[in-house]
């Protein structure tokens, strides 16, 4: 694979002590991070607008990430790149034992339950006990992403609402209790009370079978939509508006894009 070789020998040389880029020198694990984060969420958005050859460097942006550790990872005697791929290989084709052993999976919830089986597998050999059925959802993630999984993770143990109109009922109560939690004005439970309001709205949406990231991505593009229009729309900036005739504007954006 000459294309990835070279890709490792840029990266070897960006790195060199002596001859290497400096900004590319200094950098670690922590600091690399963020960027391998922000990485995977422009590969999300090229995907989300349908924009394939933006999603080709995307996708390429995401893979240096990989590289930039696995340089860092070799330097430091942890790992190459080459057992990273190692690594990977062996994991799908364990993951899939009803693709490549003797095992059978005929519907993708017998795939997802043979796949969360090996992964307890695999923690236990790692000497990581099973503690709860909400194990292996990394703290990173994204809040409302985060949110589905653990309660994901949760209903395969059956404790989840059995429908989703019980749960939009749930929203009902959940924001009765914001109310009540404005009304008294203590920022705390305002706070505690609004996390329950989306937290519940993010398990509708798994009812609804709904990716909460990608309806709320859709929603802000879509306000960021009509604001741009309603800016160009007026001749003078929007702070100098009433909040009447900014009223004004904001439902003849709605309308032009309705």
């Amino acid at each position: 694979m000459p294309n990835i070789e070279t890709l490792l020998s840029i990266m070897a040389r960006l790195r060199d002590p002596e001859s290497g880029c400096p900004w590319d020198i200094k950098q670690d694990f922590d600091s690399i991070a963020p960027y391998t984060v922000e990485e995977a969420f422009e590969v999300a958005e090229a995907i989300a607008r349908q924009d394939y050859p933006e999603l080709k460097e995307e996708l390429g942006d995401l893979l240096l990430q990989v590289v930039f550790h696995s340089q860092m990872a070799s330097e430091q005697g942890l790992f190459r790149f080459d057992d990273v791929v190692h690594t990977l290989n062996e994991k799908m084709v364990r993951r899939h034992p009803h693709v490549f052993g003797d095992s059978q999976a005929d519907d993708e919830q017998a795939v997802k339950a043979n796949w969360e089986q090996i992964k307890q597998q695999e923690r236990a050999s790692k000497g990581r006990a099973h503690d709860s059925a909400l194990d292996g959802v990394p703290a990173g993630l994204p809040a409302l992403q985060r949110a589905a999984k653990v309660q994901k993770k949760a209903a395969r143990v059956g404790f989840d609402w059995p429908e989703a109109e019980p749960v939009r009922q749930q929203v009902d109560h959940e924001l009765a209790e914001l109310d009540a939690a404005l009304a008294s004005g203590h920022q705390d439970a305002i706070e505690d009370e609004l996390g329950d309001v989306i937290f519940t709205l993010v398990n509708l949406s798994r009812h609804l079978k709904i990716d909460p990231e990608q309806a709320l991505r859709k929603a802000t593009a879509k306000f960021e939509k009509r604001f741009r229009s309603m800016e160009a729309d007026q001749p003078e900036p929007l702070e100098s508006l009433t909040s009447e005739a900014l009223e004004a504007a904001w439902q003849k954006a709605k309308l032009v894009d309705s």
